[in-house]
């Protein structure tokens, strides 16, 4: 028993392994080599970041992976992370020029990674506080956006004092990503980074309405980085049942305990159609699932999740059924059994077409877990008790794209609770950026 134990846990390690192995030396010269160095490079423009594509790769190409570590961090002070689970596919190597001259792009992301990990394994450190100002910033959220404004804050010279809800930084980028693509350890490197900085990091301290409106008076200026919510609910019958799993509790606990010791059903079942989904549905495989069924409302077509995304569950032997609607969860003695679904009917329009029920279509899925993946809801109770504050109408944060100015004087915003073009890393970082430099610029001007 002992012994098969122990394979079994080996054997799960392995599944959570890197999907893609760091390059060599001689293999990220070689790579970087394929590069044109394109004067008005794309993949610099579809990178968030605006990092210095081109410029990073050709300091690799000279075999001065620090260097290249320096200019990738200059843009995305988590450039390490964002090389292992970016979107790159639609981003940056999207964009290559090589897609149409070489049928393949730049690994542009693997070569980021190399950059990234030399400089890490090496314990390089680039940057110090600028001279104080005297000016004090408190930023309520520590995740990819709160920790990347922290950090330009300090590089400025201001005090910065970040108030974290959870037990631990980075939010979902720590505990939120699948493990097989990024592990604790690694993105708490990153946070370790900013965080010797000179930052004071208050975990375990969540913020409501009252305490935001003294922050307001107490500090200079405050960031809102709150994120999103939990999973949303269903709605539907038996949502309480035993084996019913919300999409990143079942993520987090790859993060929070040996992964033999998480928890994952014989039968699965993923709700939804997304990035999240595929994360959690090749999570499930990777723990030991003997089968995982994705059961997604629409058809192929309108299914949000990335193509890679797709292709990489599709090769994992995840079992998709298309146009099924979830009307309720089945259970027998208190625990999940099935997913009962109707089928669907799509309009023309392949997003936005209107869905109907097919009469008489209903049929189970049979699974012993059954996992909701279908985004998170806004923190109402925290963003609506904030007077004048103005928001969209799905609930998200308006800011001004060119500061991250919220509609209350000296608050400022960014991140998923804030509109942002993509649920992404690197689109956080973007926007924690951006409302440093709007902080900063507000307080300069204030003078």
């Amino acid at each position: 028993m002992a012994g098969g134990a122990k394979s079994k846990s080996r054997q799960i390690e392995e599944n959570f392994a890197d999907v893609h192995p760091p390059l060599s030396v001689d293999e990220a010269v070689t790579e970087a080599a394929r590069c044109l160095y394109c004067y008005d490079a794309p993949c610099m423009r579809a990178c968030p970041t605006h990092i210095d594509i081109p410029g990073f790769i050709r300091q690799i190409l000279h075999r001065n992976p620090i260097g290249s570590a320096r200019t990738i961090l200059d843009a995305n002070i988590f450039g390490g992370s964002c090389a292992r689970v970016c979107p790159t596919e639609v981003l940056c190597e999207g964009a290559c020029v090589d897609n149409t001259m070489l049928k393949a792009p730049v690994q542009i992301g693997r070569l980021q990674r190399f950059a990234c990990d030399s400089a890490h394994d090496v314990s390089q450190k680039f940057y110090k506080p600028g001279p104080s100002t005297g000016k004090r910033i408190a930023i309520v959220g520590a995740g990819p956006a709160g920790l990347t404004c922290a950090h330009e804050l300090r590089k400025r010279g201001h005090d910065v004092t970040i108030y974290e809800a959870g037990k631990v930084a980075g939010g979902l980028n720590t505990l939120g990503i699948a493990a097989y693509k990024i592990t604790t350890d690694f993105a708490l490197t990153e946070v370790n980074r900013i965080i010797s900085m000179g930052v004071v990091l208050r975990l375990n301290s969540p913020v409501n309405g009252q305490k935001l409106a003294q922050m307001l008076g107490e500090y200079d200026a405050v960031f809102f980085s709150i994120g999103l919510g939990r999973t949303a609910p269903l709605g539907i019958p038996g949502e309480k049942l035993k084996g019913v799993w919300e999409s990143l509790e079942f993520i987090f606990q790859t993060h929070t305990k040996p992964l033999a010791r998480c928890k994952v059903g014989k039968h699965v079942v993923v709700v939804g159609g997304g990035n999240t989904a595929m994360d959690a549905a090749n999570a499930a495989i990777k723990l030991g699932a003997e089968s995982v069924t994705i059961a997604y409302r629409r058809d192929r077509s309108a299914m949000p999740a990335f193509e890679h995304e797709y292709d990489y569950t599709l090769g994992n032997k995840v079992q998709f059924v298309w146009n099924a609607r979830p009307v309720r969860f089945v259970g027998k003695a208190g625990k999940a059994v099935g997913l009962r679904c109707v089928r669907t009917k799509q309009g023309k329009s392949s997003r936005g077409g209107k869905l109907t029920d097919i009469p008489k279509s209903e049929f189970t899925i049979s699974g012993d877990m059954i996992i909701k993946a279908l985004g998170q809801e806004p923190l109402l109770d925290l963003v609506g008790a904030i007077p004048k504050l103005k928001l969209n109408k799905k609930h998200r944060i308006v800011t001004d794209p060119a500061t991250g100015a919220t509609s209350v004087p000296k608050l400022f915003a960014g991140g998923d609770c804030a509109l942002v073009p993509m649920e992404e890393v690197v689109s956080a970082v973007q926007s924690g950026k951006v409302g440093a430099a709007g902080i900063d610029r507000m307080l300069t001007e204030a003078k």
